[in-house]
């Protein structure tokens, strides 16, 4: 959408769901971060945002925080298509892929589903395999503290940059497991990044690492 050319760039993000996972305080903390990189920000509480053909037409990004929960064929048809026609869409954690169980098509789009956190909050490892990526070079392997490591049903397709690897101990035959933690894909002509870090505020208020990626995951999934 060449009209959006010159003008300040607008971000779109929704917020709601399971509250554990503290999606307005989250949202605000990198609704912070776009205003002072000149992103215009409208922060809302209901999916029926997504219905807003005026405002949805002129989003450069769209952040959803919105963890389980359901969405109405329109709303998800709203979200989906404006993605794919140029939008980008970013997120982190349950808030973008452990939302709306129950829509094939939004699971399709992010590139991985939430399926458990063996072993609750724990400390983990993650491990930057994308070296040359302008949105990982150079952040060295880094540990997260008492938090949530994600286990996900994958899209092979999507282009990994950070991995954990379990440890084992917990239900299941995990250990050594190595899943994504961080990626990025292009949906038709727009661009999605997903990091699976991010259980509450402090993981990104405590981790420079952590947070340096989400900023810049951020702003590459913009148009």
């Amino acid at each position: 959408m060449s009209d959006n050319a010159g003008k300040q760039k607008q971000a779109v993000m929704v917020h709601g769901g399971w509250d554990g996972h503290q999606p307005k305080e989250t949202t605000e903390f990198f609704a912070g971060f776009l205003r002072k990189s000149g992103y215009a920000v409208t922060v809302s509480a209901t999916l029926d945002t997504y219905l807003d053909k005026d405002l949805m037409a002129k989003a450069d990004l769209i952040v959803p925080c919105w963890t389980c929960g359901s969405i109405s064929g329109d709303q998800a048809n709203a979200l989906i298509s404006t993605v794919r026609a140029g939008a980008g869409l970013a997120g982190w954690h349950g808030g973008i892929v452990d939302a709306f169980r129950g829509n094939i098509d939004y699971q399709n789009m992010t590139g991985g589903q939430f399926l458990c956190h063996p072993g609750g909050c724990i400390d983990y490892d993650v491990t930057i395999t994308g070296w040359e990526d302008a949105i990982t070079a150079g952040i060295p392997s880094f540990t997260l503290k008492n938090t949530e490591q994600y286990y996900m049903m994958m899209d092979p397709a999507v282009r990994v940059l950070a991995t954990t690897t379990f440890r084992g101990g917990h239900a299941g035959n995990d250990e050594g497991i190595v899943m994504p933690v961080v990626w990025k894909r292009r949906w038709g002509t727009g661009r999605v990044f997903v990091s699976a870090i991010g259980h509450v505020l402090k993981d990104y208020e405590n981790n420079a690492s952590a947070r340096t990626i989400m900023e810049r995951g951020l702003l590459w999934a913009s148009r």
